[in-house]
């Protein structure tokens, strides 16, 4: 299973904060990095994969693309969410996957080519919808993405783990049949333990990384395992 290392930008550095409430989040001066420049974070860290959201993008207030792209030459892959509002939107550059968050994307996902779909999850719906995560995981199968990621918000830097555990880990992996990805409230190995057992193909983490419950050597590896 893929482990991505998540990153939050706003205003030119890397921020942490927890349950979506992004008014509160702050520079991440704290953790595996000695710095929250995006660039030196990615350095210090040296993910095998990243999960970039830029923040300022998707409220409309800014843009980090010069910033994205930079951090992208470092990793394999870097899934970027900038908030696209349209399928002309899309980031280009190398190793870069672009997402579209339900949040930003749109009425008519079905529009779009490629990259990943970013199921947006608040208190069990999909925002703005209001749409069951099943039933936007189910309309996904017939749209043109490479794959899905559940983005559970209330969950994100809480470190409370997955919730409602492997049962609705794995109603949602049987709605989806291309590659699915979870993130949020990933708090220890065993949680990922979970979510590799529920047929998940990734898992996007950043706190529990930071505070020592998941390995370094596994995010530089790019997969939860302890074998290369």
């Amino acid at each position: 299973m893929e482990l991505v290392l998540a990153m939050d930008l706003r205003r030119n550095m890397v921020v942490h904060g927890k349950s979506g409430l992004r008014a509160t989040y702050k520079p991440l001066d704290w953790g595996l990095s000695p710095t929250a420049e995006p660039v030196g974070f990615v350095k210090a860290i040296a993910p095998k994969y990243i999960y970039i959201a830029d923040l300022d993008r998707i409220e409309g207030t800014g843009s980090h693309d010069a910033m994205v792209r930079s951090c992208a030459g470092f990793v394999e892959c870097c899934y970027v969410d900038r908030g696209t509002r349209s399928p002309s939107d899309y980031l280009s550059g190398p190793h870069i996957k672009n997402i579209v968050g339900t949040e930003t994307g749109g009425a008519d996902l079905s529009r779009y080519q490629g990259g990943y779909l970013s199921v947006d999850v608040k208190d069990g719906k999909v925002i703005p919808s209001g749409d069951s995560p099943v039933a936007v995981l189910r309309a996904a199968r017939k749209w043109n993405f490479e794959g899905c990621i559940i983005l559970n918000l209330g969950f994100v830097g809480t470190e409370n783990g997955l919730g409602s555990g492997s049962g609705t880990l794995e109603t949602w992996r049987s709605a989806y049949d291309c590659r699915l990805f979870y993130g949020g409230g990933v708090a220890s190995v065993a949680d990922l333990e979970t979510i590799k057992d529920a047929g998940f193909d990734g898992a996007i983490i950043a706190t529990a990384l930071h505070k020592g419950a998941v390995p370094a050597e596994w995010i530089r590896r790019g997969c939860c395992c302890s074998s290369p």
